[in-house]
C-alpha cells in the first residue's frame, strides 16, 4: 500500500487493477510513486497550460498600418487656404478605410518553461487524476485494422462512452489514432508526447499497461 499526496493531505493508495476490454480485472499493477503520487501544485499545472495554450497560438494576426493600405498617394488637397485641416493623405489613421494604429501583427507567443518545471507539472496533472480514481489501465489495444466500432465498444464497456477520454499508448499507433479520431472527446497520445494540458483537459485517463511501465521507467524525461 503507498501514500500519495492531495493538496498536502496524505491519502492511501492501493495497487491499480488492470482491465481487458470487456472490464474484467486481469491483473493488478503498481504505480511508480514519483510519477503518481507527488504533491499537487496548482500554480505549476497553471504555468504549465498557459504555456502549452501559448505555444500553440499561430501569431499569424495583422492589421494593415497607414503604410500598407492601398490608395492615399496623392495628398487630398493643398496645405493651405482651403479652409479645411491639412491632410497629407486618404488612408490616414483618421480618415474612413484609413490604417490601423498600433493594430496587432505577426509575432511569436511561445516561450520556455523549465524542463524541470514541465515534468513536474506533468507528474503533477497524473497525481491528480489518479487521486481522483480517473486513471483506467487496460492490458492492450491492438488491432489489426482501424475499425472505430471497436474502440466504442471498448469505451462503453470501461464505463467511458461519452467522456472526455485520452488514450495513452506506449509508441505512436497509427491503427488506433485512425479508429478514435472521429469520435467525439476522444484523442489518442503516445507516451512520449503527453503534456499537462492533455492530461487535465480530458477527464479520464485510458492508459494501455506498456504505456505505463514505459512512463515509469522513463520517470517522464
Amino acid at each position: 500500500m503507498e501514500l500519495c499526496w492531495r493538496f498536502g493531505r496524505k491519502t492511501e493508495m492501493v495497487e491499480v487493477e488492470i482491465k481487458n476490454r470487456n472490464n474484467a480485472t486481469v491483473g493488478n499493477i503498481k504505480l511508480n510513486d514519483e510519477v503518481f503520487s507527488v504533491p499537487i501544485n496548482g500554480p505549476l499545472l497553471h504555468d504549465a497550460v498557459v504555456n502549452y495554450l501559448a505555444n500553440q497560438r499561430h501569431g499569424t494576426h495583422a492589421t494593415k498600418t497607414k503604410g500598407l493600405v492601398s490608395g492615399g498617394g496623392k495628398k487630398p488637397w493643398k496645405q493651405k487656404h482651403t479652409g479645411r485641416a491639412r491632410a497629407g493623405s486618404i488612408r490616414s489613421p483618421l480618415w474612413r478605410g484609413g490604417g490601423i494604429v498600433f493594430g496587432p501583427q505577426p509575432r511569436d507567443y511561445s516561450y520556455n518553461l523549465p524542463k524541470k518545471a514541465k515534468r513536474l507539472a506533468l507528474k503533477t496533472a497524473l497525481s491528480l487524476r489518479m487521486s481522483d480514481g480517473a486513471i483506467t489501465i487496460i492490458d492492450g489495444l491492438s488491432m489489426d485494422k482501424p475499425k472505430t466500432k471497436e474502440i466504442i465498444a471498448t469505451l462503453k464497456n470501461l464505463g467511458l462512452e461519452g467522456e472526455k477520454v485520452l488514450i495513452i499508448t506506449p509508441e505512436n499507433d497509427k491503427i488506433i489514432t485512425l479508429s478514435a479520431r472521429n469520435i467525439p472527446g476522444v484523442k489518442v497520445v503516445r507516451v512520449s508526447d503527453l503534456n499537462s494540458y492533455d492530461v487535465l483537459v480530458h477527464g479520464r485517463l485510458l492508459m494501455t499497461k506498456d504505456a505505463v511501465t514505459k512512463l515509469a521507467g522513463e520517470e517522464i524525461k
